[in-house]
């Protein structure tokens, strides 16, 4: 039996920084450095957690083009249930890592079917739910309901490494994590009773225009030292900017990872596997759609796909419910 891993308590003794050195730069910056973001001031939190979603490992500018739409389509956790994984996974195309996708909508038919279509107020609840981890689960918490959570992500992890640990390497989240609860500010919504009265009486999900949502930005985002959903604005921008002025703080952390090439990866032959089978509504050939991959791969200037591998994807592929093989058909 291993033993238990001992918990990391904050020692702001050995920081560069005190705590309220900290809390003031990040502050400072925030206000400075604010992004007005099409998913910021939002009180749905479906639709933060579908922002935090796609967030994952996608960028900013990228997200912007999909977010909207996405809600346009399927705007509730109902209708997000009630659509066809075909239909979800169309309006998903070019923001890649597909799965993320799929365990939204798996996320969403759980909601609807077991939680009166009410997303939970708490990360041990969230993080129950399909594809949502600690990161998307205390987004949700901070940014939709505005209660203090533990909410590390890349620029968050960025501005903790570089401010307070600029000398120290693998560091841990483990070993952030009493630091980011800290620093976190209180909650600007109390009672989580009344987050579910909002839900239900539908004033979450008003996400209004964008000169609205300007007013709300500057007027009305509230202080950062005593807001979670403003003091996590302020640690992401700032962290985004710090990226573009030093060199990455990030990969000082013992979970960072340099994300792969897309172009001829696996991941790659996957999207085009899938594309194929999603424009084909009455179904396309395991052996078309395998030829269509090899000759694509020609054209790009690489081999022709192995036969063994190609079936490999598209058992993948099936294994993972993104579409169905009905004889040599696939199927969305």
């Amino acid at each position: 039996m291993s033993s238990p891993v001992p918990a990391y308590e904050a020692d702001w003794t050995r920081t560069a920084l005190s705590r309220d050195e900290f809390a003031f730069k990040v502050c400072e910056q925030g206000r400075a450095l604010y992004r007005d973001l099409p998913w910021r001031c939002v009180d749905d939190p479906y639709a933060v957690m579908v922002s935090e979603v796609m967030l994952q490992q996608t960028q900013v500018s990228r997200v912007a083009k999909y977010w909207e739409r996405f809600l346009s389509s399927f705007p509730t956790v109902d209708a997000l249930a009630a659509a066809s994984t075909s239909d979800v996974l169309d309006h998903w195309q070019g923001l890649g890592y597909n799965r993320r996708a799929l365990a939204l909508k798996r996320a969403a038919d759980l909601v609807s079917s077991q939680m009166d279509g009410i997303l939970p107020h708490t990360v041990e609840e969230l993080v129950a739910l399909p594809g949502v981890g600690p990161a998307t689960a205390a987004g949700v918490m901070a940014f939709a309901y505005r209660l203090p959570s533990v909410y590390i992500e890349t620029n968050v992890r960025t501005v903790f490494l570089h401010e307070l640990f600029p000398d120290h390497e693998k560091v841990s989240d483990r070993m952030l994590e009493p630091y980011v609860r800290q620093t976190c500010p209180g909650s600007g919504v109390d009672e989580a009773a009344k987050a579910t009265r909002l839900q239900r009486s539908g004033d979450f999900g008003k996400r209004g225009d964008a000169s609205s949502r300007n007013e709300v930005a500057f007027a009305g985002l509230g202080d950062p030292s005593e807001d979670a959903r403003a003091w996590y604005y302020a640690l992401l921008d700032y962290g985004a900017h710090l990226k573009t002025q030093v060199a990455n703080p990030s990969r000082r952390s013992a979970h960072y990872a340099r994300q792969s090439a897309f172009e001829g990866s696996h991941r790659q032959k996957r999207s085009f596997i899938l594309k194929l089978a999603l424009s084909s509504p009455e179904g396309v050939s395991e052996e078309e759609a395998l030829a269509a991959l090899s000759k694509f791969e020609m054209e790009s200037g690489r081999g022709a796909v192995d036969a063994d591998c190609g079936r490999a994807i598209v058992d993948q592929l099936v294994g993972e419910g993104f579409f169905n093989r009905q004889g040599d058909l696939l199927v969305p």
